[in-house]
């Protein structure tokens, strides 16, 4: 089981070249057991991205994010409660950019590891990173 950061959801659907190897081998074998997660804050943030003129996709972010939710091996990850709280008291140092800590928290919380090229992310010994 995994979980996928937002640009890593967004290469891997739309610019897979800019997976490393280890990355989109990973994403394989988890579409093979329909385990790829991915939090909803990600949807909020590409909605917010497309929004402020700092990501442009090829048709509009709401048809976008519903040809992903429509693939069957992803489950998008609510943020309820218990992700809400963890992310707010994530154990160690880690950067307080909030939908990145919703984004561990969501990893932390299912026990997957996270699929991220982000260097803050993948610095932090909490949560294993794979890229």
């Amino acid at each position: 089981m995994i979980v996928l950061d937002t640009h890593v959801w967004l290469w891997w659907l739309s610019n897979p070249e800019l997976l490393s190897p280890k990355a989109a081998g990973v994403i394989e074998k988890a579409v093979a057991g329909g385990e790829v997660h991915i939090s909803s804050i990600s949807a909020w943030e590409i909605a917010m991205l497309v929004d402020r003129g700092r990501l442009e996709l090829t048709i509009d972010w709401r048809d976008w994010i519903r040809k992903s939710e429509s693939l069957p091996f992803i489950t998008f990850v609510p943020v309820d409660n218990t992700i809400a709280l963890r992310s707010v008291s994530l154990p160690g140092d880690f950067h307080q950019d909030p939908a990145d800590r919703i984004i561990v928290a969501t990893a932390l919380t299912l026990g997957a590891g996270l699929v991220s090229r982000d260097g803050k992310i993948r610095k932090y010994s909490q949560v294993k990173t794979i890229w």
